[in-house]
């Protein structure tokens, strides 16, 4: 079953301190042969949300689009895009 995984982690705008929304994107590859549910993409997007939660910041929009593939037998990789935003 295909499941996904994270590719490159979790990437960050370039900011400052003190700003009030932040921009984060994790990119995640299928795997197309081997093992996983799924279930690594979920507890990976759930990680940087908390991560993002405990510094005070909300959920404020997620998006996610096709970044390609890897080929015959490799896999897509899926983006997903989160805007956070500081609560005052």
């Amino acid at each position: 079953m295909a499941g996904f995984g994270f590719d490159a982690g979790a990437l960050r705008a370039a900011g400052q301190a003190g700003d009030m929304y932040v921009v984060v994107q994790v990119v995640l590859t299928e795997k197309f042969i081997g093992t996983g549910s799924g279930v690594s993409s979920l507890t990976n997007l759930q990680k940087t949300i908390n991560e993002q939660a405990a510094k005070g910041y909300r959920l404020h929009t997620i998006s996610t689009t096709s970044s390609g593939t890897k080929g015959f037998m490799g896999g897509d990789k899926i983006q997903a895009t989160m805007v956070f935003e500081k609560v005052l």
